[in-house]
């Protein structure tokens, strides 16, 4: 790009088609092909260490506990005794990191395709997942998320889903599905509550995928909440979608000094991102939003992806 001041090494990276980010680049740690996607491990000036892949960051070290606790931490806070806990995706380990900071926790199975992404994250995110893949309750598989729910039946509190966008290509889309969904909620136990990560959802890009994966989950959870985070380094809003059983608590329900109680007693280590007034605003969404769930969207099946397979 002409117009990047010269002498420095960028990384240009594409929001939409007409909307593009470029941040300084001080070190490549890592760039190279697994046999899943292109990965790079970039050290950069405004984020710190970035991981990006297939061309589309992932997280950096300067933001991502924004992402991860918006992600993570409403629905074990909700729970009212989160003990068994089931993660897709989620190779960075941050996203375990939050569920392991609850002393309720007995046990985390977090299921990855990509082992060799999984390692390169643990050899150079460290201050993203803190040791969280060395806590004697956590278990790491890397094998297909779908496959190991379908093959065993025994059931968890909470469920989280922290997978690539259903747009990225590949078969990511497969853990979008309604069917999927089905055997998600097949796979809590009662009370039990899952969210997803539901990518962008700013005002140019809100019925991206966001839209439709609120739908596709409000066809099968009887209760579902929406919310967003503001990621910098993702130039633009994110959504998650949370679901939960007849018999499950409430996502949104409970009040700023509640939340602030639970966070005291339950967890083990202080957050940067999450609290009882932060809560508020993870769920207060403005009108677009409001409007753009609740008109007519694409339900997600896998007969028909949102995207050409």
């Amino acid at each position: 790009m002409d117009n990047l001041p010269s002498g420095t090494t960028w990384y240009v990276e594409a929001v939409t088609s007409e909307l593009m980010t470029a941040l300084s680049v001080r070190e490549v740690l890592f760039e190279g092909d697994t046999p899943y996607q292109h990965v790079e491990v970039l050290e950069t000036a405004p984020f710190g260490r970035a991981l990006v892949l297939d061309g589309k960051t992932q997280s950096t070290e300067a933001d991502e506990w924004v992402y991860h606790e918006g992600l993570v931490q409403p629905v074990m806070i909700a729970h009212p005794d989160p003990r068994r806990v089931f993660i897709a995706g989620g190779g960075e380990g941050a996203t375990a990191r939050e569920v392991l900071r609850h002393r309720s926790v007995t046990e985390v199975v977090m299921v990855d395709l990509d082992r060799q992404v999984v390692d390169l994250c643990r050899e150079y995110l460290p201050r993203h997942h803190r040791g969280a893949f060395d806590d004697p309750r956590m278990k790491v598989l890397y094998e297909d998320a779908l496959a190991y729910l379908r093959d065993n039946p025994e059931p968890f509190d909470v469920i989280v889903i922290d997978i690539p966008d259903p747009l990225e290509g590949g078969p990511a889309y497969l853990l979008y599905t309604e069917e999927f969904y089905g055997l998600v909620r097949s796979r809590l136990r009662p009370g039990g509550l899952v969210v997803v990560q539901a990518g962008p959802a700013g005002p140019t890009n809100v019925t991206e995928v966001f839209t439709s994966i609120a739908r596709t989950m409000g066809t099968v959870f009887p209760r579902t909440h929406a919310s967003r985070v503001f990621v910098p380094s993702f130039a633009t809003m994110w959504g998650f979608v949370a679901g939960g059983l007849d018999d499950s608590p409430d996502v949104t329900g409970a009040a700023p000094e509640e939340i602030d109680r639970r966070i005291a007693a339950r967890l083990t280590s202080e957050l940067a991102y999450y609290d009882g007034a932060a809560h508020a605003g993870l769920f207060a969404l403005p009108k677009y939003v409001r409007e753009a769930l609740a008109a007519e969207t694409r339900v997600i099946t896998d007969a028909d992806p949102l995207y050409a397979v």
